[in-house]
């Protein structure tokens, strides 16, 4: 399946993360946490698709994507970058390794925070947040997407977590094996990991180590 839908607004989000708001199609559905293959409806690029995580509700009437560009790529995220409101994207089919399955951890790496903005505002919709906490790493204090709105939904079960700024406001650290058994209290809690595909791999490996479950451990790289 394949749908083409306009652009209705496109937001900045941080220095290199933009929303795109788009028509959605009739009867498109998704499970929170999933994605869809995004192409550009301008010639050149029909053919060039790439994965994009939904942050909008399955039953909000628009879809919504939070995409990092990359503008030194010379790729699709640049192209996004340039686009306007008017413009057409294409949709396809939905798919996801991501899905709330329970309460637990949810530990992302920067882009990787998209599933879990649906799943998360889904949960707050529902009043279902409690005992769920989130590990966010990003490489420096102002490449933190939607803070606010994490802390409003999570306060203090929101850990930030910063690898190469060393005058952070928040945690200096990696999400290494010392870290994570420091900072997780119990490891037979459901866990969802999303994020750069090295780092992904890594903490799967770390939480099984440690003790987690691996039919408890979701993965998804960005």
């Amino acid at each position: 399946m394949e749908e083409k839908v306009k652009i209705k607004s496109i937001g900045q989000v941080t220095h290199d993360v933009k929303r795109f708001v788009t028509e959605k199609p009739s009867g498109y559905d998704f499970t929170p946490g999933h994605a869809t293959e995004v192409a550009i409806n301008k010639e050149d690029w029909k053919d060039e698709k790439r994965p994009f995580t939904f942050t909008s509700l399955p039953d909000a009437d628009e879809l919504e994507f939070t995409i990092k560009i990359y503008p030194d790529h010379d790729g699709v995220t640049e192209q996004l970058d340039s686009l306007k409101p008017g413009d057409e994207l294409i949709v396809s089919d939905t798919w996801g390794a991501i899905e709330y399955r329970g309460p637990g951890y949810f530990i992302a790496g920067g882009a990787g925070i998209t599933p879990y903005l649906a799943i998360l505002r889904d949960l707050r919709r529902n009043n279902e947040l409690d005992d769920n906490h989130l590990i966010f790493s990003n490489k420096t204090d102002k490449d933190i997407i939607l803070k606010d709105e994490l802390d409003s939904m999570l306060g203090e079960n929101a850990t930030y977590v910063i690898t190469d700024q060393e005058d952070t406001s928040y945690t200096k650290a990696y999400l290494d094996e010392d870290f994570l058994k420091k900072e997780i209290k119990d490891f037979d809690r459901r866990f969802y990991v999303c994020g750069p595909p090295k780092m992904t791999e890594s903490i799967g490996d770390i939480l099984e180590k440690l003790g987690a479950n691996p039919d408890s451990i979701q993965l998804d790289d960005q």
